[in-house]
C-alpha cells in the first residue's frame, strides 16, 4: 500500500494518507529524535503488527511503514503558507 506523507506545519506532525486521500494517521515527534506512528481510521487494522515506535528519525518511521505495508511512502505537497507570495515581477524605478 502506497502512502502519501505531508507535513502538517513547520514543526507539526506528518500526516499519512492513502492514494485515495483517506487518513491513515500521522507520525509525531514525541521527544527529540523519537518518532511514533499513530495509525488512524482503517489504517489501525492495516498497521496491526507494525512497530509503532519510538523510531530514531522520521525516515526510520517511514521505512517501517514501507516494510510493513510492502509499499512506498511518497512526499506530498507542502502545506499552504500563511505568508503572502512574493511578487515575481521585479519593480523598476524610473528616474
Amino acid at each position: 500500500m502506497d502512502v502519501t506523507v505531508s507535513a502538517a506545519g513547520d514543526a507539526g506532525p506528518w500526516m499519512l494518507t492513502d492514494l485515495l486521500g483517506r487518513s491513515m494517521g500521522r507520525v509525531v515527534e514525541t521527544q527529540p529524535a523519537a518518532f511514533a506512528i499513530e495509525p488512524d481510521g482503517f489504517a489501525v487494522q492495516t498497521m496491526e503488527g507494525c512497530h509503532l515506535g519510538p523510531h530514531r528519525s522520521l525516515d526510520a518511521a517511514l521505512a517501517e511503514i514501507e516494510r510493513h505495508t510492502r509499499g512506498v511512502c511518497r512526499r506530498g505537497p507542502a502545506p499552504p503558507s500563511d505568508r503572502p507570495e512574493p511578487d515575481a515581477t521585479p519593480s523598476v524605478e524610473t528616474p
